[in-house]
């Protein structure tokens, strides 16, 4: 496994790319039992004997079977969410994405990786929002792939592992998550929730974000849409975003 780099700031604005049709992310296994699992704290900091120990005991072989069906005459690269974390790197991505490669005889590319540090768990919405995921590694032109991650939860590290892969011409046809709120399982941004978010916050607003993230309003998630939508006011999305980068 890479080391986890020293430098948390961000040198570049990562890629995202329109959604389309995009399926809901398939959840294996409730919070709960993935959280209070034994394992998952060593898992989270590194522990790969932990992680695997971890996937066997919660992966679905129901959701395996219905990844299988969603992508019937495909044969895509799994891709996973290598995620530094304050403890180390987090060992659950990969080591989940290598079972799913067991059950469904996929291939796995395991050189794809996170490159910065953006201390996620247990953040909220805008510190999520604010530090974003930049990732780097070969990129199979034309070729499909599935991202793998251990937790969804308002989507964007999956969003730009997706414009990641897709910037650099591969096609992401799906994404599978070891756990997360089902309410998260939606990434794809739908057009009400666009329609809600500008009719709340306008044009100056989105004009600012298309500036600090290098894309405007209908690349973010359903979810990361509906948090921006819940904010009073476009001022209180700008401060609270600026604090949390400062953070």
């Amino acid at each position: 496994m890479k080391s986890a780099p020293e430098d948390m700031s961000f040198t570049t604005k990562p890629a995202r790319t329109p959604w389309g049709n995009f399926p809901d992310v398939l959840i294996h296994a409730s919070e709960s039992a993935v959280k209070q699992h034994p394992a998952y704290q060593a898992a989270k900091a590194g522990d790969g004997h932990a992680a695997t120990a971890l996937v066997n005991d919660t992966m679905s072989e129901q959701q395996n079977q219905q990844l299988s069906d969603l992508l019937r005459g495909h044969a895509p690269i799994l891709v996973s969410a290598h995620a530094y974390e304050r403890a180390g790197i987090n060992a659950i991505p990969e080591a989940f994405a290598v079972e799913i490669s067991k059950a469904v005889g996929w291939q796995l590319d395991a050189s794809v990786a996170q490159i910065n540090v953006v201390a996620h768990t247990g953040a909220d919405g805008f510190s999520r929002l604010a530090r974003q995921a930049e990732f780097a590694g070969q990129i199979q032109a034309g070729s499909d792939y599935v991202l793998v991650d251990d937790f969804v939860g308002m989507g964007g590290t999956l969003a730009n592992l997706k414009g990641y892969i897709e910037s650099q011409g591969g096609r992401v046809l799906a994404a599978v998550c070891l756990t997360g709120k089902p309410h998260s399982a939606k990434l794809a941004l739908s057009l009400e929730r666009l329609n809600e978010l500008r009719s709340k916050h306008g044009t100056k607003l989105e004009n600012w974000w298309l500036g600090r993230f290098a894309h405007a309003f209908d690349a973010l998630t359903e979810s990361e849409a509906r948090y921006l939508a819940r904010t009073e006011t476009a001022d209180t999305v700008r401060d609270r975003i600026a604090a949390a980068k400062q953070a």
